[in-house]
């Protein structure tokens, strides 16, 4: 992409032109997926950030291969629902318990000399309940209908997508939203200096967990549900 259209589009709509976008992105702690409605220059200026350097590590990916199996804006919704939770979903199912498990612990170990970790706990609890039911209803209720509308066009089908998504997206921001504050709060992720082995897997954990639901967000809010929303109308 040119400097026109990389100023012209918003965040999320760069990714989902060209995902090796996402990598500059994540390295620069800019959010494309609960955030991708912003255009460069707000994200930047946001994250207090040179927008200039960021443009030239978007204009180097034009050096770097293209991995075709990562042009979701392409896939067929059904196939891009099971990956998503085939992927996505068993990541953070599998992760959820351990993280919740660990900011515990550190929390009730070293809180007393880094309070933010009550809060990083108190907060991941949260997000663990939050994403459980919405995982939930995506599974049995969302993807389901999706894939009937696909096959049959079902007006019923058609009415769950639209009521469903206006739902998930807003607990996508608020998931989203609490993960950006406890990466806030920890200063992305610095580990101090008297950080154990439990401190340190705890933080290299959330960073991940981070990570992945930035792509997984980015997947529904900018491709899944912009195109489910238009096969309902």
């Amino acid at each position: 992409m040119d400097n026109t259209q990389l100023n012209e589009l918003s965040i999320g709509e760069i990714v989902t032109s060209d995902f090796r976008a996402s990598t500059v992105f994540m390295e620069a702690g800019i959010d494309f997926c609960c955030g991708g409605k912003q255009n460069l220059s707000e994200a930047c200026l946001e994250k207090g950030i040179e927008k200039e350097t960021v443009l030239k590590k978007l204009q180097n990916l034009e050096n770097e291969p293209i991995s075709h199996t990562l042009n979701f804006k392409d896939w067929e919704l059904g196939f891009l629902c099971d990956y998503i939770v085939n992927t996505h979903h068993s990541f953070v199912k599998a992760k959820m318990p351990e993280l919740v498990f660990y900011t515990s612990k550190i929390a009730s170990v070293h809180g007393e000399h880094h309070p933010e970790l009550i809060e990083v706990a108190d907060l991941f609890d949260k997000i663990n309940k939050e994403l459980t039911q919405h995982m939930k209803n995506e599974e049995e209720v969302l993807f389901p209908a999706i894939k009937e509308v696909i096959t049959s066009g079902g007006a019923k089908s058609k009415g769950v997508i639209a009521s469903e998504i206006e739902r998930l997206f807003a607990e996508h921001d608020f998931a989203g939203g609490t993960m950006d504050h406890i990466n806030k709060i920890t200063k992305s992720y610095l580990l101090p200096e008297d950080a154990c082995n439990t401190y340190q897997v705890s933080f290299k954990l959330l960073h991940q967990f981070e990570d992945d639901l930035h792509v997984h967000v980015h997947l529904e809010n900018n491709i899944l549900f912009p195109k489910a929303l238009e096969l309902a109308k």
